[in-house]
């Protein structure tokens, strides 16, 4: 994979940084305090633009693995300082970093390949994921960061919240938790004039009713799920929150390296063949992870750390959900859906190999080596299979910042 300028996702501590600044340079439009605070004592800052009762919520940080949401949030933020229009009658609230635990665990500010982003890759377990944890947690367990998150949409009762997302390889997609008329085509046409594919068999939304290309509608709770292995249901996240106020969630996600082989909306010839298939590989591949994780276990202490946890958290997920594609109808049959289920296959061990590594090389045990070779083999094949191409930062950024302003704007005329 060739080189890549240098794209500087910024830290937390540097979102607030410039955040702080903003609400300083305007105090009579802009506010911004604390909301709450983290497991490990980390605060969450909320910035809030306009006075108006009507309001929309942006989150970033709610995957700490996914970095493009920090920037988009402070360039929409200053744009709503700065565009009247979109001020008018709507007040606009940023929470900085839903996870800012995870984020400090997640370390790739400016990756190079895919290898790099994965060197230093963190995502924790669902059950403390902010937005996740409503799926697998009674209420009684939800983490402070679900709390705070929750909180604030009681608070402003938005009739619009976003939360930023982005995915390491691949396209663009939207999940709205209700539909948005007319949302597709700006959508569509951002993405085009900055060369994002427009992911249109996203696996995350297989099966879902589809509002226009790559724009996705969740299905009621009266519908099943494409994979019923995977603990972790969207019709139980934070996102329907907002629905008791009448409002909705749109789930904007952008990929760092681009694939064009993830918007082929033609027919797969074989999709159940080709599912069975890549639930044999994932077997294969989170075998290798786990003999690993055998054999360092019987020296080290290795489950008690974020790092590990998560990674078996993760190769815990492999059985099920290889049964799940061997054993269940495809819930797309699309070159696209195909394509983001290998995505989604090569994802998962290539991401425990990763956060294990990680562990392993702090203790330098003998076994770093081996892991080092896959996560290498795995992210290179990775690349190379899906023709992946970097994204500018600042077209992640642009193209994110558009679709939220597009959501924005046909979800007001939605609630009106």
């Amino acid at each position: 994979m060739s080189l890549l300028p240098e794209p500087r996702y910024p830290t937390v501590p540097q979102l607030v940084a410039s955040a702080r600044w903003l609400a300083a340079e305007q105090p009579g439009l802009c506010a911004f305090r604390q909301v709450g605070a983290s497991r490990a004592g980390r605060p969450l800052h909320l910035l809030s633009v306009g006075r108006s009762r009507r309001a929309v919520l942006v989150v970033a940080g709610a995957h700490a693995n996914e970095p493009t949401g920090g920037p988009t949030l402070l360039s929409l933020a200053e744009r709503v300082v700065h565009e009247r229009g979109l001020r008018s009658g709507t007040s606009w609230h940023f929470l900085l970093c839903a996870d800012p635990d995870g984020a400090s665990l997640h370390r790739t500010p400016a990756p190079r390949s895919l290898l790099d982003y994965h060197l230093g890759f963190y995502r924790p377990v669902s059950a403390e994921q902010p937005e996740w944890s409503p799926a697998v947690l009674p209420p009684d367990r939800l983490p402070p960061e679900t709390r705070t998150l929750t909180g604030v949409i009681d608070e402003l009762r938005p009739y619009l919240q976003v939360t930023l997302h982005g995915t390491d390889l691949g396209g663009s997609w939207v999940q709205l938790t209700k539909d948005v008329p007319g949302l597709a085509e700006p959508f569509a046409r951002s993405a085009a004039r900055l060369r994002i594919p427009v992911e249109t068999g996203a696996s995350d939304a297989a099966g879902w009713p589809v509002s226009g290309p790559g724009v996705h509608v969740m299905p009621g709770p009266e519908s099943g799920v494409p994979y019923p292995s995977l603990p972790d249901d969207a019709r139980h996240s934070t996102w329907f929150h907002v629905h008791r106020y009448g409002g909705l969630t749109a789930v904007v996600e952008v990929p760092m390296w681009a694939s064009d082989l993830v918007n082929d909306p033609a027919p797969h010839p074989a999709p159940a063949a080709a599912l069975r298939q890549l639930a044999r590989r994932l077997r294969r591949d989170a075998r290798e992870v786990e003999r690993v994780l055998a054999e360092v276990g019987t020296r080290l202490d290795l489950l008690d750390g974020p790092l590990p946890r998560a990674a078996r958290w993760v190769l815990d997920l492999v059985p099920g959900l290889a049964a799940d594609w061997t054993h269940t109808p495809p819930a797309g049959h699309t070159v696209a859906y195909v394509g983001s289920v290998d995505a989604f296959a090569r994802r998962l061990p290539l991401r425990a190999a990763a956060m294990l590594l990680r562990t392993l090389r702090r203790t330098e045990d003998r076994a770093a080596p081996r892991l080092e070779r896959l996560v290498a083999t795995w992210s290179d094949a990775f690349a190379e299979r899906f023709q992946a191409r970097w994204v500018p930062l600042e077209h992640q950024v642009e193209h994110q910042s558009h679709t939220v302003v597009a959501a924005a704007l046909r979800a007001l005329e939605r609630a009106e």
